[in-house]
């Protein structure tokens, strides 16, 4: 029911004269829920606005698979990147999976995990949402036979010095193994080329006192779509900075 002017005034001179225990519960009982709603609303404006100012453009996505890296040195490959390239941190960020297990062993724990990394980068990768991976030589023989990494040999410019560590490995062109399981084929015909799709990383000053058993390869993935990063980010891989 609508109040009239008189009424309104009435309760305006009531509201004056109450305690401030009574005002306050004056305004619970009959103003609790657009408070409570106005609240709400504040929260989530809040929360988007904080999320929204604080987050951080990737300027790349990188991948450890069946690499582990120190403290030190994942500072160097995400903070000591953005210092080189002179990015804000606050900002910025390089963008990094870590754990990623490719190798595929017979232990059944071993084999589920390898199989979660594979689906999760095949998702980073479909997504456009990944661009270097830092490997072991399991894992770089994995991503090449499957197709993931890009030439380096025709990418790299000839005049680049990172061309001394090119490595090549085989990339799979065509495998009827599924009709030959299924007796479709009389005969298993696995056809590979070789590339250079690989750049062999345990030489130089970044990775030498990390500690790695077995070599270290980094590759480019062939859909990224930031090529240019990409390259500056393995020319840093390879440069004397160190952790």
């Amino acid at each position: 029911m609508k109040l009239t002017k008189e009424q309104k005034a009435a309760h305006k001179a009531a509201f004056r004269t109450m305690s401030p225990a009574d005002k306050l519960d004056y305004i619970m009982s009959y103003y609790k829920w657009p408070i409570l709603l106005a609240a709400i609303l504040l929260l989530i404006l809040g929360s988007a606005a904080h999320r929204q100012l604080t987050k951080k453009e990737p300027v790349i996505y990188l991948a450890l698979a069946d690499v582990v890296a120190g403290e030190d040195l994942e500072n160097a490959l995400t903070e000591g990147f953005l210092r080189a390239e002179g990015a804000n941190p606050g900002r910025q960020e390089v963008y990094l999976y870590r754990d990623l297990y490719l190798s595929d062993e017979a232990d059944v724990l071993n084999h589920e995990y390898a199989y979660a990394s594979r689906m999760k980068l095949m998702g980073a990768v479909q997504a456009q949402k990944l661009d270097v991976v830092l490997m072991n030589r399991e894992a770089y023989d994995l991503l090449s036979a499957s197709g993931y990494l890009l030439n380096l040999g025709e990418f790299v410019p000839d005049s680049d010095p990172i061309r001394a560590l090119l490595t090549a490995n085989a990339v799979v062109v065509s495998d009827n193994a599924i009709e030959w399981q299924l007796n479709v084929a009389s005969s298993h015909e696995r056809v590979t080329e070789t590339v250079q799709n690989g750049l062999a990383l345990s030489g130089c000053p970044l990775f030498l006192t990390a500690g790695f058993k077995e070599d270290v390869y980094a590759g480019v993935i062939a859909n990224s779509p930031r090529p240019a990063e990409a390259l500056r980010y393995l020319q840093y891989l390879s440069s004397d900075v160190r952790p």
